[in-house]
């Protein structure tokens, strides 16, 4: 199993745009742009990466957002790059990644042993006594001709280790609980493909474990339903904390939260806005 894509900082620690190591794609630290300019932490003349925030033009980004691009393009997150430009290098970085991605599918699977019944299908369910509404989009659905389901889900970044493996299957689960509750039959088999690190994680559940799943949602849900009505939501401190730009607004830092929002009607919100906000509307 692979590591993480990259390193975090201990609490307390700034990180800034050349802490965040390029994926070595296209547009690598280091790749020089128009004008001089070139990618977060890279060389903007002889003297090496960036680390000075004032360096780069005082410019730190979020370090989430850093890194989901890292993920996203296989590149660190451009800056002081005009917006066509900026946008034609995560392209050219996109497309490269994907060429790649591909070759780790290709290792994992042969696409003309397969014939899926389903793509991209939208499948949804309300559970307890219509309590809580379940819908997602599954990857691919296979069906054997026995009728034996079989769900995937395509997962462009590295595999986890062993210890996150029930995490990443936690979304899975929801998939199979709603395929069971819609079309009575318990998936097989529930299969990531990681393709950046050419490896599959299949798994099977029964129905039991699917009773006790829906359970732990329904449980969930009431939760964050109790904490809605109590507007009681509580920091959960952890070293992520020492990136985080709201610390004003945190009790754990003796900061004041703003007011709760008030509630609003779904009749509140024009229908244009409804249709374009809510893909699945």
């Amino acid at each position: 199993m692979s590591s993480p894509a990259a390193s975090r900082p201990a609490s307390g620690d700034v990180p800034t745009a050349g802490d965040v190591p390029a994926a070595g794609d296209v547009l690598a630290a280091g790749d020089v742009l128009a004008a001089g300019r070139t990618v977060a932490g890279a060389a903007t003349g002889a003297g090496g990466p960036v680390r000075d925030p004032a360096a780069a033009g005082g410019l730190v980004r979020d370090p989430a957002a850093v890194l989901a691009e890292v993920d996203a393009t296989g590149q660190a997150t451009l800056i002081d790059i005009p917006d066509g430009e900026a946008e034609a290098a995560r392209l050219a970085a996109f497309l490269t990644s994907a060429r790649d991605l591909l070759g780790g599918y290709f290792a994992v699977e042969d696409p003309r042993r397969l014939e899926p019944a389903e793509r991209e299908t939208l499948i949804s369910t309300m559970i307890g006594d219509d309590a809580l509404l379940l819908r997602g989009y599954i990857d691919r659905l296979d069906v054997s001709p026995a009728g034996d389901m079989r769900v995937v889900d395509y997962k462009t970044g590295g595999a986890p280790r062993e210890a996150f493996e029930g995490r990443a299957l936690f979304q899975l689960k929801f998939y199979a609980l709603v395929l069971w509750r819609t079309r009575g039959k318990v998936p097989r088999a529930l299969r990531l493909l990681y393709l950046k690190d050419a490896e599959a994680l299949d798994y099977s559940p029964d129905q039991g474990e699917l009773e006790r799943f829906e359970r732990t949602l329904l449980a969930l849900s009431q939760a964050i339903e109790r904490a809605k009505q109590n507007q009681d939501f509580r920091p959960k401190p952890s070293r992520l904390c020492g990136w985080c730009s709201h610390q004003s607004l945190c009790p754990e830092f003796g900061g004041t939260p703003p007011p709760y929002p008030a509630t609003m009607t779904i009749s509140s919100y024009p229908p244009d806005t409804l249709r374009r906000d809510d893909p699945l509307g």
